[in-house]
């Protein structure tokens, strides 16, 4: 299957670093750097950039530079989306960016990981999970979201907060192993997925680890 299928799934995967497109990447890079250039009274300069760089941006798409991404091409935005200062996206995997999303200055929202395994990880193996951040979402300054975190509608993530998923089998991931499967694999990366339910609220430096159930937080 074409690294690209596997990278626009809905679905987690292994692949290793060799198995990227490079070319993209360094595409995204560019892209990054001429929008990080300009100036604040070139806003049509910008809306134009990240068009080219996002797979849909939405018109009412403003982004306030510092911002970095993997790819652009996983990225979409369906409605006002507000990001501010230093914002990080590692889009190897899809990610959906919900209307009134207002996104506070040094989030990291990041599908990518390492394998667990020190043997993988050292054989250059990633994980990848797609994100999802549902409408009117509120995430606060420093946070984290891990891939494979589903984000609901009218949450509020507090600063310095951290979400993450959890491993294959309903494993917590803190400290065990997580084998890959052959790269370009999908699931491979142990992928039961953690979802923060609609209209909640986690204070300032919180961090979800493991879901039993849609909304239970362990």
């Amino acid at each position: 299957m074409n690294i690209l299928d596997v990278m626009t799934a809905n679905e987690g995967y292994c692949a290793r670093h060799t198995d990227t497109p490079l070319a993209l990447q360094d595409r995204a890079k560019l892209l990054c750097w001429q929008y990080n250039q300009t100036r604040p009274d070139e806003g049509e300069r910008r809306a134009a950039l990240l068009r080219e760089l996002f797979g849909d941006c939405h018109p009412l798409t403003f982004i306030e530079p510092s911002f970095r991404c993997d790819y652009g091409f996983n990225i979409h935005t369906h409605g006002l989306t507000v990001i501010n200062y230093n914002c990080v996206i590692l889009d190897t995997s899809p990610v959906h960016i919900g209307e009134n999303a207002f996104i506070a200055p040094g989030v990291c929202i990041a599908c990518a990981g390492h394998a667990v395994d020190a043997a993988q990880r050292a054989a250059g193996i990633g994980t990848s999970r797609p994100i999802t951040i549902g409408p009117d979402v509120w995430i606060g300054a420093n946070a984290t979201i891990c891939g494979g975190v589903t984000i609901g509608a009218g949450s509020v993530i507090g600063a310095g907060s951290v979400v993450d998923a959890r491993c294959a089998g309903g494993r917590d991931c803190g400290g065990q192993s997580m084998p890959c499967a052959a790269a370009g694999h999908r699931g491979g990366s142990g992928g039961t997925a953690s979802t923060v339910s609609d209209a909640c609220v986690l204070l300032s430096h919180c961090a979800i680890i493991k879901l039993h159930k849609k909304g239970e937080v362990s």
